[in-house]
């Protein structure tokens, strides 16, 4: 089973790069019901986009700044999201005694992988890599 990263999700919902046709062809070889989300990813992406709001200097990227939210929550709700349960915070909080450098929220997801014994798909291989025991592919590169 999979995790699909906060970069990942973000490749899906831009349709036009090469990197998301090669992810959408990975994914499409594998059952839907593989696939999972977290509730950290919706966090960080619900934080992108109230902020873009903040800075909105005219109604037209207050319109944008909102379709995209509103995106993102129809998005979420469709999906099967993992929570940060009390075993992925025994988990992050064992990484952070441990002072592995990898931002906050990327230990987090990675905590939720860990915890769920999955596999993380992002670009963010070099973080990653630095955290034991983590499973982890980009599906954006061409696969050997």
């Amino acid at each position: 089973m999979f995790i699909l990263d906060s970069d990942h999700l973000s490749l899906l919902q831009q349709t036009s790069t090469d990197e998301y046709r090669r992810l959408a062809i990975r994914i499409s070889a594998y059952s839907a019901d593989l696939f999972f989300v977290t509730i950290v990813s919706f966090h960080e992406q619900v934080n992108g986009w109230t902020a873009y709001i903040a800075r909105a200097r005219d109604s037209g990227l207050l319109v944008r700044g909102y379709t995209e939210l509103d995106g993102i929550l129809s998005d979420f709700a469709q999906a099967q999201v993992l929570p940060f349960s009390a075993a992925a915070a025994d988990i992050y909080d064992d990484l952070k005694k441990r002072k592995i450098r990898v931002g906050a929220m990327d230990l987090r997801i990675a905590s939720i992988a860990i915890a769920n014994q999955m596999t993380v798909l992002t670009r963010n291989t070099i973080d990653f890599e630095r955290i034991p025991n983590l499973s982890f592919e980009d599906w954006t590169i061409h696969s050997t």
